[in-house]
């Protein structure tokens, strides 16, 4: 009985809250001042796609990210605005799901990094600190070492993580390789910089 009780537990009971500054976190928020590719493949149940994903910041301070094959196929097209809408301006009709919208939003968002610092919170597991931005439906957790020197990976979570991202090899202010996985379903996205 008790190892079921545990096991229904939070995987974030155990945080403590902390004093932080989200600017902390600043320095892994990508910085896409002009236009940049990644190679991208993208697993989703049995379909397999691979593509490029691109992202283009607006004049406006908007970000456009887009996902298309090699011959210029669109998948996706979506506007992160600087207030924080969102604009859908196309997705592949077989894609065109509210579920499939709505977790890309998030997964791209998690990425872009463009949550308000105001509604940040910090905690610590005495290992790392997690600074933690509320969403409707749990949070999304940017986990970093305690001195903030390195990212650790990005979790979105109520009780237990259901997404974690993974952004490696900064250079320039951009992440070489980001990799986002899903726990609860097999939906995968792994991207690689490609360089002009």
């Amino acid at each position: 009985m008790l190892c079921l009780l545990a096991s229904c537990g939070s995987a974030y009971r155990s945080l403590q809250r902390t004093e932080g500054n989200a600017d902390c976190i600043a320095p892994f928020r990508p910085r896409f001042d002009s236009t940049v590719l990644y190679n991208t493949q993208v697993d989703v149940l049995k379909h397999h796609f691979s593509g490029l994903l691109l992202f283009k910041p607006m004049d406006n301070g908007s970000m456009r990210v887009v996902f298309l094959t090699e011959t210029g196929i669109k998948f996706f097209d979506f506007e992160f605005g600087k207030d924080g809408r969102f604009t859908k301006h196309y997705v592949l009709p077989k894609m065109d799901k509210k579920a499939v919208v709505k977790t890309l939003r998030k997964d791209l968002g998690m990425i872009l990094m463009r949550q308000d610092t105001a509604t940040a919170t910090f905690f610590t597991d005495g290992r790392y600190r997690y600074t933690a931005y509320p969403l409707q439906k749990g949070d999304i957790y940017y986990i970093t070492t305690m001195d903030c020197r390195e990212l650790v990976r990005v979790e979105n979570g109520g009780r237990k993580p259901v997404v974690e991202v993974f952004m490696t090899n900064y250079k320039n202010g951009l992440p070489d390789s980001i990799l986002v996985q899903h726990k609860k379903v097999k939906f995968n996205i792994s991207s690689q910089r490609v360089y002009k």
